[in-house]
């Protein structure tokens, strides 16, 4: 009996790590066979191959392969990031991701030269200055747009609806990022927009609706989400909990169970349960979908414009022993409702579309904005 259970027992080993060193021993090869390319290509190939380049294209083609989002940063990439973080940087003004191997714009941010040169959430950028953007990594290309302050730019765009590909100059200025603005439209509504959820963000959304608050005839108010690409979670939280008396506002699920979590609103509504109406456009995404599909799911506010981007997933920078670092996607949004906003988006109560080339966000050419002041006045 003894004899048999152990032999059992030496058996279960003998496939488990079976199993094992099947799995190593099919990494080493790849590992073998990546070499083995590696050379052939240094050998072999028409022109000469920098070395260290192409082993930074590998490695980003690894990331890439994955999703969209997660991304190998060499160590002056990941410099400039950390630089760009400051609030204030050179460049177009755009965020950005890649797919089907062109650089797809996510937004434009408010008032930077991209904006201003028409550039809209989800055109596709497939030439920089005449160069191919096909085949070369993202960081490739956001070096492509990179130059001095006040040199100019060609971007050749594809654009849904359009049969010709759209052109447009544009010249690089330092990027300064204002996330919050506030105004009072027709002397009852009170206007918030946010284009970004930076360290500052909840504070000064709370400074500017206490001062609209001041005035008795506010009756109404609008979030302005478009073109917003997001930013930090723990901002969206806290602006999603300014309107929510209670219940869940986001939960993230990641590949460890122990590493879930779930955020909760506390009690009070800082524009005490006014109407709400929040505007999303393409261009929302991330912390902005985060904001929306709360106050969506909770019945808290009315969504009007177009869906949104469909960026629910959560990156962290993960630095290497080269100075350089990972952007690796960690873990998914999850609603209240429970659904994913990947590839989805959130989807508006109200849909209007944006109308005409001219349309920019809060002038007269602004028709959202004009459906919203009328829808709220009636």
């Amino acid at each position: 009996m003894i004899k048999k259970r152990l032999l059992s027992i030496l058996f279960f080993y003998f496939v488990l790590f079976q199993g094992v060193f099947s799995s190593e021993t099919n990494i080493y090869k790849k590992i073998d066979l990546f070499g083995e390319v590696l050379e052939k290509i240094n050998r072999e190939y028409v022109e000469e191959v920098n070395q260290s380049e192409s082993m930074d294209s590998a490695i980003n083609g690894l990331l890439q392969s994955l999703d969209p989002y997660s991304a190998y940063m060499p160590p002056e990439v990941f410099d400039e990031m950390q630089t760009e973080t400051s609030g204030e940087f050179g460049g177009l003004g755009i965020e950005v991701t890649m797919e089907s191997g062109v650089v797809k714009v996510i937004s434009p941010i408010d008032d930077t030269p991209a904006s201003k040169a028409g550039i809209k959430a989800g055109d596709y950028i497939v030439k920089i200055n005449n160069i191919q953007v096909q085949g070369k990594s993202l960081s490739e290309a956001v070096d492509l747009m990179r130059g001095p302050v006040g040199s100019g730019i060609e971007l050749t765009v594809r654009r849904r609806g359009e049969k010709k590909a759209l052109i447009f100059n544009v010249v690089r200025e330092i990027i300064q990022i204002q996330s919050v603005k506030a105004d009072l439209l027709e002397k009852n509504i009170g206007y918030i927009r946010l284009t970004s959820f930076n360290e500052n963000s909840g504070k000064q959304i709370e400074r500017k609706i206490q001062e609209l608050e001041k005035n008795k005839a506010v009756n109404s108010y609008i979030l302005d989400l478009r073109n917003n690409p997001g930013g930090l979670l723990s901002q969206a939280i806290k602006i999603s909990d300014f309107f929510l008396n209670n219940g869940e506002i986001v939960s993230t699920k990641s590949r460890k169970v122990s590493e879930n979590r779930k955020w909760f609103a506390k009690k009070g509504d800082v524009i005490n349960g006014k109407t709400l109406v929040v505007l999303i456009n393409y261009g929302s995404a991330s912390a902005s979908e985060i904001v929306a599909g709360a106050l969506k799911d909770h019945k808290r506010a009315i969504l009007v414009g177009e869906n949104s981007f469909g960026k629910g997933s959560v990156q962290s920078i993960i630095p290497l022993k080269n100075n350089g670092a990972i952007r690796l996607t960690v873990a998914k949004y999850y609603l209240p409702s429970g659904k994913s906003i990947s590839e989805v988006g959130v989807s508006p109560d109200i849909e209007v579309d944006e109308e005409g080339e001219e349309f920019r966000i809060k002038t007269e050419t602004d028709n959202q904005l004009n459906y919203v002041i009328k829808l709220l006045n009636g």
